[in-house]
């Protein structure tokens, strides 16, 4: 029995007289049961984390999904841009075309009728001047018995035609 006297041999008793306690006191339930809580707990929190996964993956896709019809919106939105811009483009066209053709028909009925008053002032003023140069000439070269002559032939003239 010298062991007795040995200090590992006092280590050893008192290290299981210390687990002994331990054993004893249900340290070791404790330790299990809050091993458990912290593993019960790790997992809910694991079944947390992936459920806010599994809603993230759906906010996602489902963003995408809008994301995917924005993007056909835009396309469809820009697509009719055009085509009403194409359209109104044609529209302006055709009515800058029938405005400049109003306008020219009207320019050119303003001309034919400043060509018809000039061509009658011309022939006015032609009348006028072949009847003051008939008269000067008449004036001139007739004389009392041939303007006599000519008053009967014209009278003879005329009954003849009225007959």
């Amino acid at each position: 029995m010298e062991f007795i006297y040995e200090p590992e041999f006092w280590v050893a008793v008192s290290f299981f007289i210390f687990v002994g306690t331990l054993l004893y006191l249900g340290v070791h339930k404790k330790i299990a049961s809050l091993l458990d809580a912290r593993a019960l707990l790790i997992s809910k929190e694991l079944e947390e984390a992936r459920r806010l996964r599994e809603e993230a993956e759906k906010v996602l896709a489902d963003y995408r999904r809008k994301l995917g019809d924005v993007v056909t919106e835009v396309d469809n939105i820009i697509a009719l841009a055009a085509k009403e811009a194409e359209t109104l483009a044609a529209e302006t066209r055709q009515s800058l075309k029938d405005y400049f053709d109003r306008r020219i028909k009207l320019a050119e009925e303003k001309i034919a009728r400043a060509e018809t008053e000039a061509v009658r002032e011309f022939r006015s003023v032609a009348v006028d001047a072949a009847i003051a140069a008939a008269q000067n000439l008449i004036a001139a070269k007739l004389t009392p018995d041939r303007a006599e002559k000519l008053v009967s032939e014209s009278i003879e003239a005329l009954k003849s035609k009225l007959t």
